[in-house]
């Protein structure tokens, strides 16, 4: 039953996670240094003899690695899950891996097998904790060269990204200009707003007042569930439209057909948000969120160049900048800026904005307009 899944779906298949350590100690942008280091990544078709078909995809605040296919232990499952761009990532999809070899890391900072706050510090034997290094997306950036290097691969045929991944594909393009032949940054901004600021603020805020937090010293005790989940559903409510939420949830009750008359979760919305809570404290590092959002909200690509024309003008790339109508976190305004800054500089880049009522989430759903725009970008 699990291989007709597979098959039905395009699938990769089984897949697995592998590591790559680095024995050395990384430099970083805070002027700390960060090592040995771990990274745990996926790839998926084969690396052509050349080495010129190779695709970086990379992930926002809360993915991993698993971008497509299924792990042989999630098959065991009732309802098992693929990669989290499963709908992207196989045979005949936008990033076809009759062609292309992806490759998807997960970040330093994280919690889903790269070096982050819940590893061993080797100098100590203890977890990082808050004795981690602040990173930055250029420092994630750095760590995902020295994995390419690892691969002999000398230049990516394309990196992309959504929200967070995007960010990262903008500092891979100007960064390391020579190794990138196409950039693709969905649904993503050269810098924060104020207002995106605010919300990463009031998640660290409520994860570091849960009293289980212990200034981050919590492993192998209680976590700061209470304080991760409220994180979660603040930041969840910043991924969704408004009308997208009513037309889904609506005033709906979700378990009676009149008020209960207390201060428990009633309305469909509310108990939809406890669940999204609940279901990331089962899977995610409070304290990585804490360090990821940090490095969001310092992300400012002009800042070293004076100005974001600026630092396009190191870009070598191709682009393909996508935004979405109804994405009020990062709007199609910001995209506009990307792509004007790019062709300041008299570099190739399309932009589409995409009309859906998905919200910044539409990324992860808009299957099929991404992926008729990508194949023809690929092409």
């Amino acid at each position: 039953m699990a291989e007709k899944l597979m098959m039905d779906a395009g699938s990769v298949g089984v897949v697995e996670t592998q590591t790559f350590h680095y024995p050395h100690a990384m430099p970083l942008e805070s002027g700390q240094a960060l090592g040995p280091i771990t990274l745990a990544y996926e790839t998926y078709g084969t690396l052509s003899p050349a080495k010129d078909n190779a695709i970086l995809i990379l992930h926002a605040l809360s993915g991993d690695a698993h971008v497509a296919g299924y792990h042989a232990e999630d098959l065991e499952k009732p309802k098992p899950k693929p990669g989290w761009w499963d709908i992207m990532v196989g045979p005949g999809k936008a990033f076809d891996t009759t062609r292309f070899f992806v490759v998807c890391s997960n970040i330093i900072g994280g919690c889903m097998g790269s070096t982050g706050p819940s590893s061993i510090n080797p100098a100590t034997g203890d977890r990082y904790a808050m004795k981690f290094p602040l990173v930055t997306i250029g420092d994630m950036v750095e760590a995902q060269r020295l994995l390419m290097d690892h691969l002999e691969i000398a230049r990516w045929y394309a990196v992309t990204g959504g929200s967070m991944g995007g960010m990262q594909a903008l500092q891979w393009a100007v960064a390391y200009p020579e190794r990138v032949a196409r950039c693709i940054p969905i649904a993503t901004t050269h810098r924060l707003s104020a207002q995106s600021i605010a919300f990463d603020a009031v998640g660290r805020v409520a994860i570091m007042n849960d009293p289980d937090w212990q200034d981050g010293r919590y492993y192998d005790r209680a976590l700061p569930a209470n304080g991760l989940a409220m994180a979660r559903m603040i930041g969840h409510i910043t991924y969704l439209l408004e009308q997208s939420m009513h037309e889904k949830f609506g005033r709906r009750l979700r378990h009676a057909e009149e008020y209960t008359w207390n201060f428990a979760p009633e309305f469909s919305v509310e108990t939809y948000l406890q669940h999204q809570g609940d279901e990331f404290v089962k899977r995610f590092d409070a304290n990585s969120y804490l360090y990821i959002t940090k490095a969001m909200d310092y992300f400012d690509l002009g800042a070293k160049h004076d100005s974001l024309p600026q630092a396009m003008a190191q870009a070598q790339s191709r682009f393909l900048v996508i935004s979405f109508t109804s994405d009020w976190l990062f709007t199609t305004a910001q995209s506009r800026e990307i792509v004007r800054a790019l062709r300041l500089n008299g570099i190739d880049a399309s932009f589409v904005e995409i009309d859906t009522s998905y919200g910044h989430d539409a990324f992860l759903l808009e299957a099929e307009e991404i992926t008729r725009l990508l194949k023809g970008f690929l092409r």
